[in-house]
């Protein structure tokens, strides 16, 4: 029997009631957005007593467990490389207290740097880095290894291109900045945040200084020959090597960092090895003809593990520098610190100064050096190679 118009016409309407009820069961529920990541846990420094308080830590970089750990890893992750062969931690080994033993660091091409490998401890004091202080972050300097044709030589966006194609470190780049996606500026901080961490204050020397230690009698006369000024105040029978000028020991950083010299920037010193200079130091940085021939006060912490000595490593021995300084400072050289030439005067028809330290006292004064050696630091696990 044929249909009605009114029944058809409600048999259509319910007929498309019942496709749009099973089309709103197959519709897909909006997803919930990921949720955001946890928000990275503050590190505490925790800095040894008898090392300044102040620190420098920047307010776009604070230091965080995850970005620490995820520094760790780029420090020693060879993908920062263009052949994937060397790292950060290829030129500065913790065994040698962050250098590498060589005269000059060489690089994946295998040609040499002209400069030593300088020691990364106790670097949230400096407020300038490398030999010349072209650098004056960590954040800043940690670039520069990585694209200098001599070291890594690779563009840091091709590193950065490498990490992301990883499994490994999307997921740590999201807990340590809150994104998966890993730029320039995140890697950058990542690395600095952990070596602001490479803190060395454990040698016996601070041991001593707490009275968990004694120095021995050669070690105790050491420390009074580098502390002692020959030739200041008009007394020039005292006897010493005025060591702590430069390499202020009253901070405990055992580095310069308010020390100005003449003609030249605070921090900076020529110290008498040239007449000329193949290598300008500060000046490439400044332009300053005062600052020719200067370069950064290095720390003398953990000395005795990071041979070879001065910019250039032309001295292979602690016993080779400190004849350098009682005996072979070039007093003519330009812009030579003047504190070095407040010893007594150079001997006739001679162009370099002397201390006159005996052969004894300079065997003392390399052994009270070698109490700056803190092993707790060289074989710390936070800072070894978590690869």
């Amino acid at each position: 029997m044929p249909l009605s118009s009114t029944r058809l016409r409600s048999c259509l309407l319910l007929s498309a009631a019942v496709l749009l009820s099973a089309a709103a069961c197959h519709r897909e529920e909006p997803q919930p957005a990921d949720p955001k990541p946890d928000a990275p846990t503050p590190y505490t420094l925790v800095l040894p007593t008898q090392l300044p308080q102040n620190v420098l830590i920047p307010a776009d970089n604070p230091l965080t467990v995850e970005g620490i750990d995820l520094g760790r890893k780029l420090f020693y992750e060879t993908r920062l490389s263009s052949n994937n062969t060397m790292s950060c931690g290829s030129c500065h080994q913790q065994s040698k207290a962050f250098t590498d033993g060589r005269r000059l660091a060489v690089g994946v091409d295998g040609i040499a740097h002209q400069r030593n490998s300088m020691s990364l401890v106790n670097l949230l004091w400096e407020p300038t880095l490398n030999w010349d202080g072209a650098a004056t972050t960590l954040e800043t300097q940690a670039r520069k290894p990585i694209e200098n044709p001599v070291e890594l030589h690779q563009s840091l966006a091709t590193g950065v291109s490498k990490l992301q194609q990883t499994p490994l470190y999307p997921p740590l780049f999201a807990k340590a900045f809150g994104s998966s996606t890993i730029t320039e500026a995140n890697v950058l901080k990542a690395l600095a945040q952990f070596e602001r961490t490479l803190i060395s204050g454990n040698s016996r020397y601070e041991k001593s200084l707490l009275g968990q230690t004694r120095l021995n009698d050669d070690e105790r006369a050491g420390k009074l020959l580098y502390f002692n000024h020959p030739g200041e105040g008009g007394n020039s029978s005292a006897r010493g090597g005025s060591c702590d000028h430069c390499h202020n020991g009253n901070n405990f950083t055992f580095t310069n960092a308010t020390f100005a010299t003449a003609g030249g920037t605070a921090e900076f010193v020529n110290n008498g090895l040239d007449m000329t200079f193949a290598d300008p130091g500060r000046f490439n940085v400044t332009g300053r003809n005062g600052d020719k021939g200067l370069f950064r006060v290095p720390t003398l912490r953990n000395i005795a593990l990071t041979a070879p000595y001065m910019h250039d490593g032309r001295f292979q021995t602690l016993e080779e520098v400190v004849d350098h300084y009682n005996e072979h400072i070039e007093r003519n050289s330009p812009n030579v610190n003047p504190i070095l030439l407040l010893s007594n005067p150079a001997p006739a028809g001679s162009n370099s100064t002397t201390l006159n330290l005996t052969a004894n006292e300079k065997r003392q004064l390399v052994a009270f050096l070698k109490t700056l050696t803190d092993s707790t630091f060289i074989q710390d696990p936070r800072f070894s190679n978590p690869f």
